[in-house]
């Protein structure tokens, strides 16, 4: 190809914004590029397996003829071209379909990887479902820990109530030491304690805040005739037993 004259009016009319030069060449290297692809297939040769399955193909969508014998036979008992087979044609109309292996695999290998891909879709499912137990049972636990939780912090409130009332009703009949250390609110603020104290913590400190709510209501009721429950006092025992109906929160609800 001769080069272009750059003093020909040909290049004097040409587009000289900037970047479109640079545009075309790009337009022209794709269209290149595209040609010779065409070009290189239409110059491949063919394999011998694409040979194959081309001729395979053409001979599977060429109809029988006479020449073949099977269809020869069918003809001469009956047989005509689009009908069904059998004596009442209730069978096939098209043949059976030609399912031709092309891969090196032994046989029942499409059947192991379909069993392994079913294995592995059941052992997908099966971990999907224990994480979705196991959460749940997260869940549940956590429930169960957030009311336990509750349920103590109501009591403890329960007990502090008590022990506010026990200790006003005991100062009330003059009575400056508490029966247990625990029966009454200690100060926070107290920092040294004598060692009977400290014995006497550590073996409070064994009952739980349930037993102690118990010890102390059934004290109040004893001893000072009052519940805590109700928050009335009573003038003796006869009265708070038949006037109040329990010992717990449970019988005042």
């Amino acid at each position: 190809e001769e080069e272009e004259d750059y003093m020909s009016d040909l290049f004097i009319k040409q587009d000289v914004r900037p970047g479109v030069p640079m545009v075309r060449r790009m337009k022209e290297a794709i269209q290149k590029e595209e040609k010779k692809k065409e070009a290189n297939e239409k110059n491949r040769q063919k394999s011998v397996k694409e040979e194959e399955k081309e001729r395979r193909d053409l001979v599977l969508k060429s109809a029988l003829g006479n020449e073949n014998k099977g269809f020869a036979l069918l003809q001469k008992m009956g047989y005509r071209s689009g009908q069904a087979l059998g004596k009442s044609g209730e069978g096939i109309v098209e043949p059976i379909p030609l399912n031709i292996k092309t891969g090196r695999s032994g046989l029942g290998h499409e059947e192991f990887k379909k069993r392994k891909a079913e294995e592995k879709l059941e052992n997908y499912r099966q971990k999907l479902h224990m994480k979705k137990q196991a959460n749940e049972q997260a869940a549940d636990q956590f429930r169960i820990r957030f009311k336990n939780k509750q349920e103590e912090r109501k009591m403890e409130g329960d007990l502090r109530k008590s022990q506010r009332a026990c200790q006003q009703l005991d100062m009330q009949k003059d009575i400056d030491v508490p029966k247990e250390i625990w029966y009454w609110l200690q100060p926070e603020e107290e920092d040294q304690k004598e060692e009977e104290d400290k014995d006497d913590e550590c073996t409070s400190s064994d009952l739980s805040v349930s037993a102690k709510l118990q010890i102390l209501t059934a004290y109040l009721r004893e001893e000072h005739f009052y519940c805590i429950w109700c928050g009335t006092t009573y003038e003796d025992s006869e009265d708070l037993s038949s006037n109040c109906p329990g010992d717990s929160a449970a019988a005042h609800d």
